[in-house]
């Protein structure tokens, strides 16, 4: 039977050998999972901070871009209501008679009359003939131009739009 209590002997060291490397090799493996886990979580970290500062700077262009469109339309809006108001004066001016619109006439289109237009208020020099339109007429000119105009500014605006946005 000493032989016995020998082999069991035996064993138990074994056994007690292999818990011991088996705990070693565990804590071993643990500390080596830890620190993957800590590398990973700094990775990601890293990453996270790369998108927010990232989506940040987009979110800082969008809005200088927003203000860029704002004073863009202002100014805009600003050249509309001044190209409108010119028109309305003008048309006033015209309603009001103090303001005539005229037309030079080609020279062979006088009807052949050589006389010379009526000359200037302050001198005897003889200028083109010219025909002075209807009032109606002309206010029928000043709305075309107005909208012309109008078309105008707003291609204006549509082209810096474009060139803002694609900048």
């Amino acid at each position: 039977m000493p032989g016995l209590w020998r082999a069991a002997g035996v064993l138990a060291l074994v056994l007690i050998g292999a818990a011991c490397a088996w705990q070693f090799q565990d804590w071993r493996y643990g500390k080596q999972l830890a620190e993957q886990a800590r590398l990973h979580t700094e990775a990601l970290n890293q990453l996270t901070q790369a998108a927010a500062t990232a989506q940040q700077a987009e979110q800082d262009k969008r809005l200088a871009l927003e203000q860029q469109l704002a004073a863009s339309d202002k100014t805009h809006s600003e050249k509309m209501t001044n190209a409108q108001k010119e028109q309305a004066l003008l048309r006033d001016r015209l309603a009001t008679s103090d303001l005539r619109l005229s037309v030079l006439l080609d020279a062979g289109s006088a009807g052949g009359c050589s006389v010379p237009a009526t000359a200037g208020a302050g001198g005897v020099v003889h200028g083109p003939v010219r025909a002075e339109l209807d009032p109606a007429h002309a206010q029928r000119i000043v709305a075309i131009t107005d909208e012309g105009d109008r078309g105008l500014i707003a291609l204006q605006a549509c082209q810096a739009y474009v060139r803002e946005i694609t900048r």
